[in-house]
């Protein structure tokens, strides 16, 4: 059986990937034929058509996990949490599936410190 706070991580990596396809996927429509000829209005329609299930993980992984309704987590916790889960899911993206940006030494040393944030964020 998974925790809460397991569960509010699995679902805040969900919900980062579709955020992700919500708000950077419609830079990879041009390779699509279907998509070629669409206006920015139903490209923002289509975002927002992804990011209605970002939302479907989001909200419960926040209500799971908040200490407030039985999680384990603060709001702050939380936050850290989400950013932390946010700027992996984008990079695993962003190389391996949009192939856009080679990953470098800089970009590691940068989600280092992320972890290092949250050690301080979480120590007590």
């Amino acid at each position: 059986m998974l925790t809460k706070g397991l569960l509010t991580v699995l679902f805040l990596v969900l919900s980062n990937t579709f955020m992700t396809f919500a708000w950077y996927g419609h830079l990879k429509f041009h390779e699509m034929k279907w998509s070629q000829n669409l206006g920015l209005i139903a490209i923002i329609l289509i975002s927002w058509g992804i990011a209605f299930f970002e939302y479907m993980f989001q909200v419960p992984a926040n209500r799971i996990g908040y200490r407030e309704y039985g999680g384990p987590f603060n709001m702050l916790e939380l936050k850290v949490i989400q950013e932390v889960i946010t700027l992996s899911v984008f990079v695993i993206i962003s190389v391996f599936i949009f192939k856009s940006e080679p990953l470098k030494w800089n970009h590691i040393v940068g989600l280092f410190f992320l972890v290092v944030a949250v050690f301080f964020i979480f120590k007590k």
